[in-house]
């Protein structure tokens, strides 16, 4: 197995000292659920990926990022999941 030169790193540590990789992330069609969500969401904010490869690489609207992104921020990962977007709306 060869592994392809990079200039961005091959694995991360996560703020809880979880450690992420490529590896970790969902295939690119894939259902989306909170916890799949989340690691996208964490390779982004810890330079794993840049929005863009991710968009892409998802085929993501900037905007549906963008609202999982704020609702990690806001509400931490619970925040990603449907039943709690109706919840997290109301409030």
């Amino acid at each position: 197995m060869f592994i392809r030169k990079t200039s961005r790193p091959r694995t991360v540590t996560l703020k809880d000292g979880s450690i992420l990789s490529i590896a970790d992330l969902p295939a690119d069609q894939t259902r989306w659920v909170a916890s799949r969500k989340a690691a996208v969401v964490n390779a982004v904010a810890a330079g794993l990926l840049s929005r863009e490869e991710v968009i892409q690489r998802y085929q993501l609207s900037g905007e549906e990022f963008d609202s999982w992104v704020l609702a990690v921020e806001r509400y931490g990962k619970s925040g990603l999941k449907v039943t709690s977007l109706q919840k997290f709306r109301h409030s």
